[in-house]
């Protein structure tokens, strides 16, 4: 046992560091503590910000974005104005100009025929429209430009992966022939119809006789290959292809608001076009057919099967949902899976040689993960010339639909959307 006085020492040592021990931490700088990880609500939050930063910031009038995951939706977005001059709010069932995503369902339509034993892939579109029997091709030479037949005749194939080398006649080396027949400059931005009063078949016979940009398979040229697929539902359907729409997939899909021409009842559900200034707003578009264009009171005539729908966010997600299910909806199959595969893998190899980014029967493909910012391969998906895209993500069961309405589009909007799902989604 030790003395009480060497005790009371030690006590007193002990208790003299323990001071200044304590006195150091209190001097010492604070270890700052490791950041919160986002929450899941948080990450939603971010994605709801991502898009309203967008109207805020006058970029775009109004915007709508659903996105179903295993075919439930799990997130519906509705910001700013459908016309904001009028103070009229955006809503969910809004209706937009969709464009070029008009394609996918044409190409639908297409392979329902091709599985119907009316159609096959491989067989040359002359079989339903005969002015196709003999092509030219405008190759551009030293000396300028020379008239060429075709290397072989345009294929069904051709048409629906944009390999049959009809672009929208903007090149200015053919854009004079295309502007007589009515096509390329003279119809505005070069796929617009919708204030045709001929018959989009009529269009399709006097295409043929315009010279393209490239021989059949050896290029990838978007342009009006998916207008001439129209054609060939309506020949080999015996049916307008706004009949066989209806009455084939919007029908059976319940896509009860997609439509070529807007019942005048719905007039009100329309959204404004919008354009982009230098300045990165956006202001009122004009009533020609780069802005409001005539689906309201136009003619009604022309069905254009590359870019004439309208439609919502939610019916075209219902649209996207059959497809990846393998062709199914609520049980009943309109499509088989052999033909969903052919929609939605490359089918042209590297001829777009865009980095891992392929076309199948009607759909941009993601062949390498990282080609298209964070879709995983097997992602597929399109767009529409006034502002309206989509991705689908079958490894994550996600459809993802975006849609607003800003021709020219200089915003980042539609190359930030996915990514902006994924992390919200995607664990």
């Amino acid at each position: 046992m030790l003395p009480r006085r060497l005790l009371a020492t030690a006590s007193l040592c002990l208790f003299t560091a323990a001071a200044a021990l304590s006195a150091a931490a209190s001097q010492a700088p604070a270890v700052p503590s490791a950041p919160a990880v986002p929450s899941a609500s948080d990450r939603r939050a971010r994605l709801d910000r991502f898009l309203e930063s967008y109207v805020e910031e006058e970029k775009v009038a109004g915007l709508v974005a659903v996105v179903l995951q295993d075919g439930q939706v799990v997130y519906e977005k509705a910001v700013g104005w459908r016309d904001r001059e009028a103070r009229d709010p955006m809503r969910v069932d809004t209706i937009f100009r969709i464009a070029s995503q008009t394609k996918a369902i044409t190409s639908a339509a297409i392979l329902m025929l091709v599985e119907e034993g009316r159609v096959r892939l491989a067989e040359p579109v002359s079989r339903f429209i005969p002015e196709f029997a003999k092509t030219t091709v405008a190759e551009r030479t030293d000396d300028g430009v020379r008239i060429v037949p075709a290397r072989r005749q345009i294929q069904i194939r051709d048409l629906l992966t944009h390999t049959s080398g009809i672009s929208y006649g903007m090149e200015p080396h053919i854009a004079g022939q295309y502007r007589e027949k009515g096509l390329g400059p003279a119809a505005g931005p070069g796929w617009y119809f919708a204030d045709k009063t001929e018959p989009i078949c009529t269009s399709i016979e006097k295409l043929a006789s315009l010279p393209f940009v490239a021989h059949p398979g050896e290029a990838y040229v978007y342009g009006y290959s998916t207008d001439v697929l129209g054609c060939v539902v309506e020949r080999a359907s015996g049916m307008s292809l706004d009949d066989f729409f209806r009455t084939r997939l919007l029908e059976p899909l319940g896509m009860a608001d997609t439509h070529f021409f807007l019942p005048p009842d719905k007039r009100d559900r329309l959204a404004v076009v919008y354009a982009s200034t230098p300045d990165g707003r956006s202001v009122r578009a004009d009533d020609g057919p780069a802005g409001q264009g005539a689906y309201v009171d136009g003619p009604r005539t022309s069905y254009s099967g590359g870019a004439g729908l309208l439609s919502t966010a939610h019916d075209y997600a219902r649209f996207l949902e059959m497809v990846r299910r393998g062709g199914v909806h609520e049980g009943k199959r309109l499509l088989g899976t052999r033909a969903v595969g052919l929609m939605t893998t490359n089918q042209i190899g590297d001829l777009r040689q865009s980095g891992g980014l392929g076309y199948g029967y009607g759909f941009e493909t993601t062949d390498r993960f990282g080609a298209s910012e964070l879709d995983p391969v097997g992602a597929f998906g399109w767009g529409g010339a006034y502002g309206s895209i989509y991705r689908v993500d079958p490894e994550s069961r996600l459809v993802m639909v975006l849609m607003f309405q800003l021709i020219p589009n200089s915003t980042d909007l539609r190359q930030k959307f996915a990514t902006m799902v994924y992390q919200a989604f995607v664990d």
